[in-house]
């Protein structure tokens, strides 16, 4: 890749639908009907005359729990950077989800805290959309969907066909008349996208038919999620903040709330969440969950105390992975991996979503480049590494700090120098607009994290944490001072 991994990740963000898309395949063939299957599908009507996605849960329903998607009913807030793509691909989605009830939340009405200090305002008119991931999912579907070329096949994906070293079917059981079993059949399929998610058995299907399989990365970061809805009786307009996120520096021991958030949601509701990691489990019951909330900023309070609409419910995700296909030598043509089947992270930092988007937008460059199809899809891979390892660092990057605090692992000296970069640029955030716009654009996945090691962002940052480390002596020496007058 020529460009530089920061503009290359910027204009995957900004990447906009093909005009002129010559169409590329006959058939292409989708494994999963889940966010980023979806969108990959929506990609690939530009560029087959049919899209198949082969999808195991019935999706006929406009919304509600899939057993394929153990987590929809915890938080999720769709980032910047996947509301803008997604809105660019499928028009109209932003406006339909206020219409039902969701809440776009420019900076007047987000509130963001560190250890209980509010973040500077960056002065950049972001926006994140809360709503309830079922709603989101349901939005997006009936986008797709309704395309003339796309369809959905209920069934379970089993297996690949290939000849002359590519992908040409996928082998599929399922459901038939009468939920009855149906015979293996296999889809005839000139491109195929694996989107089966976190528990996608691509790589084993790889290593049985003799190619490679991409290495699996693991790590640790065991959170533990409890969630709850309550009736609110405010009108979106009328509240002072309708997505709420608060947060606790690794220093902070793990057994208290490490992050919390509250969003203001269809069906006139409050979804709160709060994490814990480790052995905490935060807020099993109404009472320990409103009781959690009562520490935190007044807002959590409010947001808990209408009716109960959903009692608490649970999630554990135990670590995050990344398949490493970019690495891998040998591998068919005509096929790729998107979304959590490719890197799934803790969830709590909010960009799964956003980077099944730009997963979907490494697929229209791939497409787009004139990339030969019979050889295998490198340079996709290329393109996705750049927008993985993006995420991978913000995400793992925090996780990993944490588990090294609380394990006392010596690091390496590169690597403690980053993590002493970045508590300084939190630090800083917390007063600076120019820290707060620089990190913002990162966590919304808007720019790369490497902007955040330009030096002049880095001094400014060292100079705003020494300039308020200064304050705070003064103002404890004068504390310390007055009491031993009285």
């Amino acid at each position: 890749m020529s460009e530089s991994v920061v503009t290359l990740f910027e204009s995957l963000v900004g990447a906009e639908p093909p005009h002129d898309a010559s169409v590329l395949f006959d058939t292409a063939c989708v494994m999963g009907g889940s966010i980023a299957g979806l969108l990959a599908a929506r990609v690939l009507s530009d560029r087959a005359r049919e899209v198949v996605i082969v999808e195991p849960d019935d999706i006929s329903a406009e919304t509600g729990t899939r057993s394929g998607v153990p987590q929809d009913q915890q938080v999720h807030t769709l980032l910047p950077a996947g509301r803008l793509w997604i809105e660019r691909w499928l028009p109209g989605v932003t406006q339909e989800a206020q219409e039902r009830g969701a809440s776009l939340c420019g900076p007047d009405q987000t509130l963001v805290t560190y250890d209980g200090v509010r973040m500077a305002p960056d002065g950049v008119d972001h926006h994140l959309l809360a709503l309830g991931r079922p709603l989101l999912e349901a939005l997006v579907r009936s986008r797709v969907t309704a395309l003339p070329n796309v369809s959905v096949l209920r069934g379970q994906a089993t297996g690949l066909r290939y000849a002359d070293g590519a992908v040409v079917g996928v082998r599929v059981t399922g459901p038939g008349a009468g939920d009855q079993e149906r015979a293996e059949e296999v889809i005839a399929a000139d491109f195929v996208v694996d989107a089966m998610g976190r528990s996608s058995r691509l790589s084993n299907w790889l290593k049985q038919d003799g190619y490679d399989q991409p290495r699996l990365e693991r790590l640790e970061a065991p959170v533990n999620y409890a969630t709850a809805f309550f009736e609110r009786t405010e009108k979106i307009a009328e509240l002072e903040a309708g997505t709420v996120l608060q947060q606790f520096t690794p220093r902070y021991p793990s057994g208290g709330v490490s992050i919390a958030a509250a969003n203001a949601i269809e069906g006139q509701q409050w979804l709160v969440m709060l994490t814990g990691f480790g052995d905490h489990r935060p807020g099993r019951t109404i009472e320990e969950f409103r009781a959690r909330c009562a520490e935190l900023p007044a807002i959590f309070k409010e947001a808990t105390s209408g009716a109960i609409t959903r009692d608490v419910r649970t999630y554990r995700q135990a670590e995050s992975r990344r398949r490493h296909f970019a690495e891998a030598g040998r591998l068919p043509a005509r096929l790729v991996s998107a979304g959590d089947a490719v890197a799934s992270f803790n969830p709590v930092y909010g960009q799964g979503m956003s980077s099944a988007a730009l997963h979907a937008s490494c697929l229209a460059s791939y497409l787009g480049s004139g990339a030969d199809l019979d050889a295998p899809a490198t340079e996709f891979f290329r393109l996705q590494q750049v927008v993985v390892d993006a995420a991978w660092a913000v995400s793992a990057g925090g996780d990993a700090a944490r588990l090294d605090a609380e394990r006392g692992t010596e690091v390496p000296e590169e690597t403690r120098q980053q993590r002493q970069a970045m508590a300084q640029i939190i630090g800083a955030m917390l007063v600076d607009a120019d820290v707060a716009r620089a990190f913002n654009y990162v966590s919304f996945m808007l720019r790369h994290p490497g902007t955040l090691a330009d030096p002049e962002l880095l001094k400014k940052a060292v100079k705003a944490v020494k300039a308020v480390e200064s304050v705070e002596s003064v103002e404890s020496g004068a504390a310390g001072a007055g009491a031993s007058a009285k």
